[in-house]
């Protein structure tokens, strides 16, 4: 017998996904292009500001936006249940190389 679990999806970004539509209730959906895969994600208005505040706010930044595998669609899935995280990248020092004298 299998033991039972649970699918979630992570998904990393690093720019603002252009917004596909919004609802009466001011929710925004749009869509991430994984390597052919279109994964749809619906938020709040309050969720979908995080990656709008990172674009204005941050040189370099990632956003893991994660969520169950929902419905498949004709060219990917529905994300359910989506939850954003937002980080600041930064750059990483560059190695200093030793000369031997």
């Amino acid at each position: 017998m299998a033991v039972q679990g649970k699918l979630e999806v992570t998904i990393k970004i690093n720019e603002l996904p252009a917004v596909s539509s919004k609802d009466t209730n001011g929710w925004i959906t749009f869509e991430i292009d994984c390597e052919g895969r279109i994964f749809t994600a619906t938020v709040k208005p309050k969720v979908y500001k995080k990656l709008e505040d990172a674009q204005a706010n941050f040189p370099m930044w990632v956003a893991a936006i994660a969520g169950k595998l929902g419905q498949p669609t004709h060219n990917g899935f529905v994300l359910d249940e989506v939850n954003v995280q937002v980080f600041e990248k930064k750059p990483k020092e560059p190695k200093q190389v030793e000369v031997a004298a």
